[in-house]
């Protein structure tokens, strides 16, 4: 089967966030013109992307809005060739706070994006989702065909989401690809996430982390191997991937306490970790285990993660060590 070649400039919703800017940066990179869509705020902020360089925005159009708003959403996709959508509202913490936030973007936003792109006639449009959607494993390693629980409003929006885009296909006949990435970590990702969090604190020098649950398990994955598979899903036959799901994920397990130990070694560091209630999720909505198969991925695009945890774990600690880096986060909250 022939790869999808895309023509017309290719769109990505998030653009600013971490995942985003990465794949904005790799799309760059293979040649693409890019239509870079990010929040729109007072300040003017286009997240990441303001610390991109002249060359890295070459290219780029960057489109400030609402990924609520239909009618800014349709002329965003208008002759896009492919929409990569990764505009999200995350945060499993800030879900229980604010659940009706994360419908209005996560399933709202999601429709607007299907029904622009329905509309315009794009090519392929590839929906973000994660492993949150399936809650706890009940079997290991996690397929496609795994149940799908809501173990939080975050987790329940993003069910909707993925939902939305099989009716779209199945409906529609919209070109639909639902990218399903385990635990992306890596340089840009936000404080709120487990790893940043422990290399934050231990930059502090306190001698002390804290963390929510520490046995749980995730599958951890390197962001350049995330947009390896977004690329993947993007540029493969339509008949390889179109309407169907496919996770990314290593087939590995990590537990947190472990993990603070393998970042606390490349600091020389043996901190002392403490559980606090404001870092744990409700009893039951806490996810214990995650851990992907990645071999249907594989078998239709041939991608396969190529940075193993410790080479990524050094990467992102020398990442957040950069003093211009760490500046750009506050690290005394938790949510």
């Amino acid at each position: 089967m022939t790869a999808h070649t895309p023509e017309g400039p290719v769109v990505v919703t998030g653009a600013g966030g971490f995942i985003g800017s990465h794949l904005v940066e790799a799309l760059v990179g293979a040649g693409h013109r890019v239509r870079a869509f990010v929040h729109y705020n007072g300040a003017g902020s286009h997240g990441w992307l303001d610390t991109f360089g002249p060359d890295q925005l070459a290219g780029v159009e960057v489109v400030a809005g609402d990924i609520r708003d239909r009618g800014m959403v349709q002329r965003l996709v208008d002759g896009a060739s492919v929409v990569y959508h990764l505009a999200a509202l995350g945060g499993i913490p800030y879900s229980y706070l604010a659940p009706q936030s994360y419908i209005d973007t996560n399933i709202t936003g999601t429709l607007n994006v299907l029904e622009s792109a329905r509309v315009a006639g794009v090519g392929r449009v590839v929906v973000t989702s994660t492993s949150e959607v399936y809650g706890t494993a009940t079997t290991v390693p996690m397929t496609e065909a795994h149940r799908l629980r809501g173990q939080s409003p975050y987790a329940a929006s993003k069910i909707g989401a993925d939902k939305l885009a099989e009716s779209y296909h199945l409906s529609f006949g919209l070109p639909v690809v639902t990218l399903r990435p385990f635990n992306t970590y890596g340089p840009r990702q936000s404080t709120r996430a487990v790893i940043p969090t422990i290399i934050s604190q231990l930059a502090k020098g306190s001698g002390m982390v804290e963390l929510g649950a520490l046995r749980t398990t995730r599958d951890l994955l390197y962001v350049t191997d995330t947009v390896a598979a977004f690329q993947a899903v993007g540029t493969a036959s339509h008949d390889e991937v179109v309407g169907r799901v496919f996770q990314a994920a290593t087939g590995r397990e990590t537990a947190i306490g472990e993990l603070v130990r393998r970042i606390a070694a490349m600091f020389g560091a043996q901190p002392e970790v403490v559980v606090t209630d404001s870092r744990l999720r409700p009893a039951e909505s806490e996810v214990e285990r995650l851990v992907g198969d990645a071999c249907l991925l594989r078998a239709h695009t041939g991608w396969q993660p190529a940075t193993g945890i410790d080479d990524g774990l050094k990467a992102t600690v020398e990442w957040f060590l950069d003093p211009g880096n760490l500046a750009r986060y506050r690290t005394d909250r938790a949510v």
